[in-house]
């Protein structure tokens, strides 16, 4: 399960317009409302709101000087949902290998008696090497 920055940065990036903002921000190194109001199709209030979200999930940074507030981004924020990302992506990486090893080990079915006979042979011993009453 996700910590809480985790769910905030990821429900703060759910939105596509603060995905847009977020990746603006991260090119540009700053902005204001203002300014993110005058090339998107939202008002300035709008922009205000998806940047709070922003900055409540840590993704930003609000610096105020006079009636200004600038914003700069925060991508170091990222890390937690990173981390959470590689974490599931080596167990499945382990789950995918272990299928792969399942796979490979598996004796292909014996098309003659002899075969057949060195097959169950092979089972077995397998079998013996993992008895737990050893």
């Amino acid at each position: 399960m996700t910590d809480s920055q985790t769910h905030l940065v990821l429900v703060a990036l759910a939105d596509p317009t603060r995905r847009l903002l977020f990746e603006q921000l991260c090119q540009e190194g700053s902005g204001t409302a203002t300014s993110f109001a005058a090339r998107l199709p939202i008002t300035r209030q709008a922009v205000t709101k998806h940047l709070t979200i922003l900055a409540e999930a840590g993704l930003v940074v609000v610096h105020e000087a006079g009636r200004e507030r600038r914003y700069t981004p925060h991508p170091e924020a990222l890390q937690s949902v990173t981390t959470w990302i590689a974490a599931i992506e080596a167990r499945w990486d382990h789950r995918l290998a272990a299928l792969r090893s399942y796979l490979l080990d598996e004796p292909r079915t014996p098309s003659t008696p002899e075969e057949e006979n060195a097959t169950m042979a092979s089972q077995k011993e397998r079998i013996d090497e993992h008895d737990p009453n050893d």
